[in-house]
Order: C-alpha cells, then structure tokens, then sequence
C-alpha cells in the first residue's frame, strides 16, 4: 500500500512539473489542444470564471491567443495591353531595311549601268537566286525586266528604281487573301492551327499571335497541343497569362495531341471566346508519322466546329531547306497561309516569292525581331520599299 501511495505522490509531482493541458479557441471557434510550459502559461493573460478570485484555482484555465492574420495572397498578374496588329509593319520597316539593303541595291546598281549587255542580266539573276527568289522566278523577273528596258529606253535613277518596284511587287502580290480568319461562325470561336517543324519559332509565334489578337479586342483561348516538349506548354502558358488568354495543356508529357486540341475547341465554345489557337508538335522523325499525327488533330478537331486557318510558319533564315519543309506539310494538311519569322535576320527576302510559289498560298504575318510585339501582318508595297530603301 505504501509503494502504491509513493507512485500516485511522484506522478503527481511530475505531471505539475512538466506543464499543463490547455484549450485554446481561436477567434473563429477552431479548437486546438496540447500541451503548454509553465513559461508560456505563466507569460499569457488569464481569465477567470465567473465567482472567482485572482489567485484562486478555477475549474478550467482559458488563454486568450491573439489571432494570427492569414498569408497574404499572391498580387494578382499585371495583364499587358499589346498595341493593335494595323501598322505594325510600318512601324518595323527599319529593321526589315537594314537586313533588305544589300539585295535592293545590288538590283538598282546593276540596272543603272549605261550598257546592259548579257552579262549584266546574268548578274541580276544570279542576285535574285542568290536572295532565293528561286531559279524559276528569277529568270521570269529577268525577262520581264529586259523587255520594260528595251519598251522604255531611257533609265533614269528613279525610272529604274520605280520599273524594280513594279516588277518586284508583281511577283509578291498574289490574288489569295491575307487577312487571318479570326471570326466567329455558328456559335463557335474561329479555330486557326499553328504548324512547322521544331525551332522555326512556331510555339513562339503562337503567343506573339495571342498578343496582336488581344490587342485588336479579340478574345482567345490557346492550346498547347505539343504535349512531346513540356517547356512548350509552359512557354505558351507564359504568354497566354501575360494577355488574360487561358492555355488548355495537358500535365502529363505524351499525352494525345488530339484530346488536348479538342478539349481547347470546347473551352473556347464554352467561354465565349472569339478564337482557339492550337499549337501542334513539329517533329519530323518521320513524315509518316508526321502525317498521322497532325492529321489526326485537324479531324478530331472538325469533329466539333471547322478548322479556319493552318498556318505553317518557317524560318526564313533556312532558304531552300525551310521550301523542303514547306512541301511536307503541305502534303499532310492544307495550308491556307505561311507565317515567316526572322525576316529581318536574313538578306535572302527573296524567300517571300519562293514559297508562295511552290505552295500557292500567301504569306500572312512576318516576324521582324524578338520582341513581343514584333509579329506583323505582312504587306507587300511596304516589304518591297524597304527592300529598295525607299
């Protein structure tokens, strides 16, 4: 008996020692319990019940803890306001000059010499192939320049140069349309589908596109059907936070191209937007497979509301290789328009005739820098006159 008494003694001697149970109310009613020191039960305020003392031992000891204020939440995302698509090529015409320069004026010196003998029409071709206007429309250019030469006679500085305008405008201008088609159409946003191999800046100009839509008070939601490269969902979602444009990606790498193109058509009819821009994978393995896959996306996405735009966007940095490329795609979906990036880093503006030609569809935006707003719809008179430096 006096062991058992000895052990109730000691435990109730280390149980005053170690601490005492609490019960805190939070102001919101959420209850916590455990176990506080004596320093930090001595160091509160305390309250007492009703009937009690100072000093005097109440039936439950309550601390008042002060509410502690929640995280603030993240600031919300400053949403950019590109400016509008119109003039923007304008605007850019300097940087399209300086890289043009060379070629315009090789063609005016040569056709300002006294004498124009067989010669010197070989070097103008050889200035139009070389800025790779293509052999084709190079000697066709020749030939249509001799013949206004030979009607017209005397050439002036000003005669020659508005003659190499004329005929340099005859060969870019072409009878298609170049205005994207961005309208909605029976209830259901314009879809337009973003094609090209990896590296032509195709998931770039994805977002640059995203922008100058905004900027023309379009509403849009993206796509990120390149689900092979997780990096181009996350770019495509940065540029579609900078503008307010939700991005439909999938977080599992591999996933179905289709599914997430389909599932961003939904979202656009559901929301309301004006247009869906699906960016597709650009690999170029093989051209079967190439083939399967984005033909694949353009009829699940018919599946629900037509496909308006294909564009195909190409380096124009690349010459005959980006033609090469050019062909393929166009074997495997109908192109309707072609973007061209990276035209002010190249002299070769030749390109713009070359493609149109081996595709028969026109040249829609051109890209003149690496800045967000450096997307622009493509107008001949202005590319020719920078050419010139006119």
């Amino acid at each position: 008996m006096e062991y058992i008494i000895l052990i109730v003694v000691i435990a109730v001697l280390l149980a005053g020692g170690l601490g005492s149970t609490f019960l805190v109310r939070s102001r919101g009613g959420r209850r916590v319990s455990g176990r506080a020191s004596v320093d930090e039960l001595t160091q509160a305020p305390e309250t007492t019940t009703p009937g009690e003392t100072a000093g005097q031992a109440g039936p439950t000891t309550t601390v008042t803890v002060p509410e502690q204020a929640a995280p603030a939440a993240p600031p919300a995302p400053v949403l950019e306001k590109p400016p509008p698509s119109a003039g923007r090529m304008t605007r850019l015409r300097a940087r399209l000059a300086r890289s043009q320069s060379g070629f315009g004026s090789a063609l005016l010196a040569l056709l300002s010499r006294d004498r124009l003998d067989d010669d010197t029409w070989e070097e103008i071709e050889e200035v139009l192939i070389t800025a790779d206007v293509g052999v084709g429309p190079a000697r066709q250019m020749v030939q249509d320049l001799r013949t206004k030469v030979k009607v017209e006679g005397t050439r002036t500085v000003d005669e020659v140069r508005e003659m190499l305008r004329a005929e340099l405008l005859a060969q870019v201008e072409t009878t298609a349309s170049r205005v994207v088609r961005t309208e909605r159409h029976e209830g259901h946003p314009a879809v337009i589908m973003m094609v090209g191999v990896n590296g032509t800046g195709k998931t770039t100009t994805c977002g640059k596109l995203a922008r100058a839509l905004v900027g023309d008070g379009e509403t849009v939601v993206l796509g990120a059907a390149d689900t092979f490269r997780a990096a181009a969902s996350d770019q495509l979602q940065t540029w579609g936070d900078r503008v307010g444009a939700q991005t439909v990606r999938s977080e599992r790498e591999g996933a179905d191209p289709a599914s997430v193109a389909f599932e961003a058509v939904a979202e656009g009819a559901q929301l309301g937007v004006d247009v869906v821009l699906v960016d597709t994978a650009g690999r170029l393995h093989t051209k079967t497979g190439l083939m399967d896959e984005l033909g694949k996306v353009k009829r699940v996405i018919e599946k629900r509301t037509p496909v308006d735009e294909v564009l195909l966007v190409l380096d124009a940095t690349t010459g005959q290789n980006g033609l090469r490329q050019a062909r393929i795609f166009a074997e495997v979906v109908a192109i309707t328009g072609i973007v061209l990036t990276k035209l002010d880093g190249t002299a070769k503006g030749g390109i713009v005739i070359a493609v149109q030609r081996e595709l028969g569809v026109p040249v829609k935006l051109v890209g003149l820098g690496e800045g967000p707003d450096d997307l622009a719809p493509f107008d001949p008179a202005t590319f020719v006159d920078a050419i010139l430096g006119g």
